[in-house]
C-alpha cells in the first residue's frame, strides 16, 4: 500500500521522515508566469486562468448622406449648389443675390415649398427644390421639382436617386397628385435618369414670358 500523506516511515538509522501531501486540488495555485511570478486572475475548477472575453474594437463610423428638410442655415450652400447647376444651363445665368433671394422666398414660408438636401455630418452634397401648386387637371395639390442637383464630387454613387426617391415618397404620403419637371431638352443623360424613375414626356410644350 503507497504511504499516505503526512504518514511517518522509519529510515535505516531509525529517524522518522513525513511522507509530503498528496496535491489533490490544483484551482487554488497560482499559475507561474514566463519569469516564475504567480499570474493573478480567476481560474477555473481545472486550474487553468479564466481569460476575459477581448474587448471589441471600435467601428469606425461611416458618415452616410442622409435626405433631410432644408434650414434657412443651410442657404449658402444651397446657393451655391444652384450656381453650380445654373452655370452648365442653357436657359438661366448664374448670380449669387437672385438665387439667394429665391431660396430664402421657400425656406421662410413653408407653405410655398419644400426645400430637401442630401447631408453629411460635414457638408450638403446635394438638394431638390419642390414648389406646391394646384392642379385643376388633377384636382389637388401637385408638385413642381427644380434644382436637382449633386456636388460634382459626389456625382455617379447613387445620391440623386436618394433625392428622387425620397421625393416621390414625400409625394405619396402628402397625396401629391402629381410631381411635374423640367428637364434640359439637350441633355439625353439627364432625360434617361427621370425616365428611369418613372418621369414620363408630355405632349405639354413650356411658354413662359419673363417679367423682370
Amino acid at each position: 500500500m503507497p504511504p499516505q500523506s503526512g504518514a511517518g516511515a522509519q529510515t535505516s538509522d531509525g529517524q522518522t521522515v513525513v511522507n509530503p501531501p498528496i496535491i489533490t486540488e490544483y484551482r487554488n495555485f497560482p499559475r507561474l508566469g514566463k519569469i516564475g511570478v504567480p499570474q493573478a486572475g480567476k481560474y477555473d475548477r481545472f486550474g487553468f486562468m479564466e481569460q476575459a472575453p477581448a474587448a471589441p474594437l471600435p467601428r469606425k463610423r461611416i458618415d452616410l448622406p442622409r435626405v433631410e428638410p432644408a434650414t434657412i442655415e443651410d442657404l449658402p450652400a444651397l446657393t451655391e449648389l444652384v450656381m453650380e447647376l445654373f452655370a452648365h444651363s442653357g436657359d438661366f445665368s448664374p448670380d449669387r443675390g437672385t438665387q439667394e433671394r429665391g431660396l430664402r422666398l421657400i425656406l421662410e414660408q413653408p407653405s410655398r415649398g419644400r426645400i430637401f438636401v442630401l447631408r453629411t455630418d460635414h457638408r450638403i452634397i446635394g438638394m431638390v427644390n419642390l414648389l406646391f401648386t394646384i392642379s385643376t387637371a388633377r384636382g389637388g395639390f401637385v408638385l413642381l421639382m427644380e434644382d436637382v442637383v449633386v456636388h460634382p464630387d459626389h456625382r455617379g454613387l447613387g445620391y440623386g436617386s436618394m433625392l428622387v426617391k425620397y421625393v416621390i415618397e414625400f409625394a405619396r404620403q402628402k397625396d401629391f397628385k402629381r410631381i411635374t419637371l423640367l428637364t434640359d431638352r439637350i441633355s439625353a443623360e439627364s432625360q434617361h435618369f427621370f425616365h428611369k424613375h418613372g418621369f414620363e414626356y408630355s405632349n405639354m410644350i413650356p411658354m413662359r414670358l419673363i417679367l423682370g
